[in-house]
């Protein structure tokens, strides 16, 4: 019997011998052997494909409903239904079934079938977008589960140098230290330099770590906190066996650097789905070159106060336009010719003690003063004295802003011990502290005498040694110094007092003394007026040190401009003076003031905006 006609696009228009062939297909196929139904055996093409489409069967009396009567177009439908029952029917017996027969082979006229039969692989296809979702999801629990771990940080030599206390600076992480680092510490343990000091004090911390442990096996790691550093929860590795690893051949291998960077590569491979294993250098070559070889590098950080300059204190404070409408229970009082107000504000909790607010604001009268208290919410601020006046000058000197005023008045106060002032060049630090020490020694007679130092950096090459006594190797550090007792001593109008008045260049001389910082240990002042000039070149140990020599009535004045600093390895925010304005922010007996607007000369404010 011959087949129908290739089918069309209108898969409805089906002779009604079709259907009778599909019935006696269906016949023969239930009666068959197999119990498996063989919808393509004998079965019209047009038929076969109008199973395929799924709409078809739907669909088919719409687009017949023109050319066929309404008993075609119901028998149509009925056909198709019963043919989708048994494909069903077909395709769950197949999965069902262990073993199939191969369908018979098929005609020119059959093609069709084959290519409208992948229906099943078109039902899975959704099923592949899931699949990265799935793989997605896995590796980000994977990676928050990373970052709860603990990571192993493998320490270059210059960390430990730099900072002798930084195996206790990592925190619930654990330290790695190899070999060729442990050599390179024996190597910088002689001599009387800071480094060497350093590299003592890291071995005998090693030596504390291992006595406190004795049963302990290096190679399961010592743990940090058993010499009383509790914020240390991690472990300490040393490296006890040979590690394998290959670095390319233009790194020599015999160098200390290249073989931290072996010792990272082969760790990196053994806790390799385990814990992070980082590089931590001070070096900024090495960092490149472990980075060019695909292992993680990081700066060693904990020695930084602020990671931006731009952060720092600055112990003053703007108040808005709107600051005494939004002020509630405000109360004002009289106490020894200076007025006090008492109030509560949401700026409350952004002001610290004896820092320096002010108001100014068009039509409406000016106010500058301190913080004086700070009771819960309530804030306390105290009117200052002003300098600016030709009355109320110090030593000849007098304001010519803003921050100079609040500077002068933390250098005059008796109830401040530590003052602290950063600003550009030529913005009168060195002037202000030095006018207000000659006030205070010569006139007040508050302090017996004026200690000066400073950091000996030099800004260019070394000039060699210097002969002569401590002062006199002092004396060209110190050219500030003489600069500024020249304009002081000529008066700029006369000093003021009956000491000023008959000092003379070696009477006031008389009363400075000039010391070098490489004799301040174990010292005590007493009564002293000590000023550390240029201290943005000072670490914070040795701040630490100076800080650490007052005495009963000494007042100490940091002073420097963290844009200049001439000491290696030093940035802003490991300066030393960085370290002190942060530390003592607050402090009721300390204060800081950055000096904001230069007024040495015009050249030397323009100089220092443009160069």
């Amino acid at each position: 019997m011959p087949l129908p006609p290739a089918p069309t696009k209108r898969a409805a228009r089906v002779a009604k011998e079709a259907f009778n062939v599909t019935a006696d297909t269906s016949k023969r196929a239930a009666a068959a052997k197999p119990p498996v139904i063989d919808l393509d055996e004998d079965l019209p093409s047009t038929v076969a494909t109008t199973i395929a489409a799924e709409p078809a069967a739907s669909a088919a009396p719409a687009r017949s409903r023109n050319k066929t009567s309404g008993s075609a177009s119901a028998a149509t439908t009925a056909a198709a239904k019963q043919l989708a029952q048994q494909r069903a029917a077909a395709q769950a017996s197949i999965k069902q079934s262990p073993a199939v027969k191969p369908a018979p082979a098929v005609t020119a006229a059959t093609m069709p079938v084959a290519t409208a039969t992948p229906v099943p692989t078109a039902a899975v296809a959704p099923a592949t977008p899931s699949q990265p979702t799935k793989g997605k999801t896995k590796a980000a629990t994977t990676h928050k589960k990373r970052t709860q771990q603990s990571c192993l940080f493998v320490l270059d030599t210059n960390v430990l140098l730099h900072d002798p206390t930084s195996l206790f600076r990592f925190e619930e992480h654990d330290i790695f230290l190899p070999m060729v680092v442990l050599e390179e510490l024996d190597a910088h343990k002689r001599g009387m330099t800071e480094v060497a000091r350093n590299g003592r004090q890291v071995s005998r911390t090693l030596d504390a770590l291992v006595d406190a442990q004795q049963d302990a096996d290096l190679a399961t790691g010592l743990r940090l906190d058993a010499s009383g550093h509790k914020g240390a929860t991690g472990h300490l590795f040393f490296q006890t066996v040979p590690l394998d690893y290959k670095l390319p051949s233009s790194l020599p291998q015999g160098k200390a650097d290249n073989q931290i960077l072996g010792v990272v590569q082969a760790l990196r491979a053994v806790k390799l789905g385990q814990q992070e294993v980082i590089l931590v250098s001070k070096d900024i070559n090495m960092r490149v070159k472990a980075r060019a070889l695909g292992l993680p590098a990081e700066d060693y950080r904990n020695d930084k106060t602020l990671e931006d300059g731009d952060l720092l204190y600055t112990g003053s404070l703007a108040l808005p336009a709107d600051f005494w409408k939004k002020a509630k229970q405000v109360e004002s009082w009289q106490d020894r010719g200076k007025t006090l107000y008492s109030f509560t504000s949401p700026l409350s909790g952004q002001m610290l003690v004896n820092q320096y607010v002010y108001f100014e604001a068009p039509g409406e009268p000016s106010l500058h003063a301190r913080v004086a208290e700070i009771r819960d919410k309530t804030v306390v601020l105290e009117t200052l004295r002003d300098y600016s006046s030709a009355k109320h000058n110090v030593w000849g000197v007098n304001a010519r802003n803003r921050e100079q005023n609040f500077a002068l008045n933390l250098l005059m106060d008796p109830n401040v011990d530590f003052v602290s002032l950063t600003g550009t060049a030529g913005t009168g630090k060195t002037l202000m502290a030095l006018a207000a020490g000659l006030a205070q020694v010569l006139d007040d007679r508050r302090y017996t005498e004026i200690i000066m130092t400073r950091a000996t950096v030099s800004v260019g090459e070394d000039i060699g040694f210097l002969p002569g006594t401590e002062e006199e190797k002092m004396g060209p550090w110190m050219g500030a110094l003489d600069d500024n007792l020249e304009f002081l001593a000529k008066g700029d109008g006369g000093n003021p007092g009956e000491w000023g008045r008959a000092a003379t260049n070696e009477l006031i001389r008389s009363r400075i003394k000039i010391k070098s910082m490489n004799f301040m240990r174990g010292r005590t002042f007493l009564n002293k007026y000590v000023i550390i000039d240029e201290a943005q070149n000072l670490t914070p140990k040795q701040m630490k040190t100076l800080i650490t020599r007052a005495g009963p009535g000494t007042k100490i004045i940091c002073m420097g401009n963290l844009a200049q600093i001439d000491t290696p390895y030093l940035t802003e925010g490991s300066s030393g003076l960085t370290f002190a304005v942060d530390r003592f922010k607050g402090w009721a007996h300390g204060g800081h003031i950055q000096l904001a607007r230069g007024e040495r000369s015009r050249l030397a404010d323009f100089a220092s905006e443009v160069l």
